[in-house]
């Protein structure tokens, strides 16, 4: 039998609903060619940035690493592709969050965005996640509860004592503290522009690279809670550069987050004899 994933490290991308910012934002007195940009214009003068609240989008990409239990990497997957429309998108994720026995979720601040946008599209869509919700389970046994990490290990959340401290620099700066790629050109305030461009498989290899540094992220956070030493790391990054070199070819995110990879910068000198705490 196939090995099962442990792990979905898992990130999401999402666009405006222009028929729903055109309706509910602005009652239906703004077309909705023009309602997404007005939305944002409006954002901009009020706040400085432009990005629409979740509430008013849905996924245009949703990638999974389904990673092991001993925290191989599998495989790397864009739910729906080539066609990425949202609804299939979303039924994908949670019908295979069920099918492969509820792994563990891992995302970069997914608790506050990824999560909530994911569960509202089920609404939307009218899609049922029963184990997901768990209504019946005690709250803290139910997989949505904050601070249940056996369900959901918000990266995030750990780095910042869930949310106690502020963390500047995101996923970008901890990704490069690994020596990883971080944002190489496209970021996620362009995600709308590209998505009305045309322009969605840019769209989902850029989420693909952003997977792949939650995932080296992730082993990173597991040497941090002394589940794997340094020793144990490397290999398990080693192995993965080469199972990214060998897609590299056919695959256009992998060939660009190779192109800009780098190796963590290793001060240790003991790192042979390492043993796991």
């Amino acid at each position: 039998m196939t090995e099962s994933p442990a792990y979905f490290v898992f990130d999401v991308e999402s666009v405006a609903d222009a028929q729903l910012v055109s309706k509910v934002h602005f009652d239906g007195k703004v077309p909705e060619s023009e309602a997404i940009r007005k939305y944002r214009d409006e954002l901009l003068a009020a706040t400085d940035k432009d990005f629409i609240p979740y509430t008013f989008q849905f996924p245009v990409s949703v990638v999974i690493a389904k990673v092991a239990a001993d925290l191989s990497l599998m495989d790397v997957v864009a739910l729906d592709e080539p066609h990425y429309r949202s609804h299939e998108i979303c039924d994908k994720f949670w019908r295979g969050w069920s099918a492969y026995r509820q792994p563990t979720l891992v995302s970069f601040n997914g608790r506050s965005f990824d999560v909530p946008l994911l569960e509202l599209a089920a609404f939307k869509y009218g899609i049922s996640v029963p184990a997901w919700f768990a209504v019946t389970t005690k709250t803290f046994d139910q997989p949505r509860y904050r601070f249940n990490s056996k369900y959901h290990l918000d990266l995030y959340d750990v780095l910042t004592n869930s949310g106690l401290s502020r963390f500047n620099g995101g996923l970008n700066l901890v990704a490069n503290m690994l020596g990883k790629p971080g944002k190489m050109g496209t970021q996620g305030y362009m995600v709308q522009d590209l998505y009305d461009a045309g322009e969605i498989q840019r769209i989902n290899d850029y989420c693909k690279c952003d997977v792949l540094d939650t995932y080296f992220v992730f082993l990173r956070v597991n040497v941090l809670f002394g589940k794997i030493n340094r020793r144990e790391e490397r290999k398990l990054v080693k192995n993965t550069k080469d199972w990214l070199t060998s897609k590299a070819e056919s695959n256009e995110a992998f060939k660009q987050y190779l192109d800009n990879w780098g190796d963590w910068q290793n001060p240790w000198q003991d790192d042979d004899t390492e043993t796991t705490a």
